[in-house]
C-alpha cells in the first residue's frame, strides 16, 4: 500500500483529490494538510511515501514547504499538483525537491500511475508541463551557480538526457534505447560528471540552460 499525504488549501480539492485515490486499491491517503504551515507539522509525522503537494497556498508556499523539509532531511517523493501550467513554478518546484509535476485536471488513472511512480523512486511529468518547464528554462538565463561550461555532449548521452527529462528510468532508457542498463548507467555517470551536477534532475535542468537539448 502507498501512503499519500495531500497538502491543499482548497478543502474542495483535497476532498475530490482523496474520494478518488479511495478507488485505488494500492494506495491510501493517510493525512491532509490545508496550508504550508500545517503540512511541515504533519508530514515528517507521517511519513508518507508520497507527498502531492500545490504550489500556490497561504501561510507557506509550496516552494517553502519543499525547502524546510528538505533542509530537515524529511522530504518524501513529491508531485506537485497546480493549477497553472507555469513553467517558471514549476522550476522552482523541480529545484525545491518536486520529483513530478502535474495539473489539476489530471485524470485518475494517470495521477495514480504517476504515485506509483514516485514511489517507485521514478519521476513523474504531465507532458503539457514538461513542454511549459523547457519553455521557462530555455528562456531564463542561467544562475550564478550554472555557468559552469559542460565538456560537449556525445550524441548518446543527449539521447539519454531527453530521456531523463522526461523522467524515464535507466532501465526504460535502456529498454527503449535497445541498451544494458549498465551502459544507460555510465552514461547517467558521465552526463552528471560533464555538467557538474549531483542529480539526475539537476543535470535535466543544466544541459537544458545551456542548450545541450536544443
Amino acid at each position: 500500500m502507498i501512503r499519500v499525504v495531500l497538502v491543499d488549501d482548497q478543502t474542495l480539492v483535497r476532498q475530490g483529490v482523496r474520494g478518488l485515490l479511495e478507488l485505488v486499491p494500492d494506495i491510501e491517503v493517510v493525512g491532509e494538510a490545508s496550508d504550508g504551515e500545517e503540512a511541515l507539522a504533519k508530514v515528517p509525522e507521517l511519513k508518507p511515501d508520497v507527498l502531492l503537494l500545490d504550489i500556490r497556498m497561504p501561510r507557506l508556499s509550496g516552494i517553502a514547504v519543499l525547502d524546510a523539509l528538505r533542509e530537515a532531511d524529511a522530504l518524501p517523493p513529491t508531485l506537485v499538483l497546480t493549477t497553472f501550467d507555469d513553467g517558471d513554478a514549476a522550476i522552482a518546484a523541480i529545484k525545491a525537491g518536486a520529483k513530478g509535476l502535474m495539473l489539476k485536471d489530471v485524470s485518475l488513472e494517470d495521477l495514480a500511475q504517476a504515485i506509483r511512480a514516485l514511489a517507485d523512486n521514478k519521476t513523474a511529468f504531465q507532458p503539457a508541463m514538461t513542454e511549459s518547464l523547457m519553455t521557462a528554462i530555455r528562456r531564463s538565463p542561467p544562475a550564478s551557480s550554472d555557468t559552469y561550461v559542460a565538456e560537449a555532449l556525445t550524441v548518446r548521452e543527449r539521447e539519454v538526457l531527453h530521456l531523463i527529462c522526461a523522467g524515464y528510468s535507466n532501465k526504460e532508457i535502456a529498454d527503449l534505447l535497445a541498451l544494458a542498463e549498465g551502459t544507460v548507467k555510465n552514461h547517467v555517470s558521465n552526463l552528471l560528471l560533464k555538467l557538474d551536477a549531483r542529480d539526475r534532475t539537476r543535470a535535466a535542468l543544466k544541459a537544458l540552460q545551456q542548450g545541450h537539448l536544443g
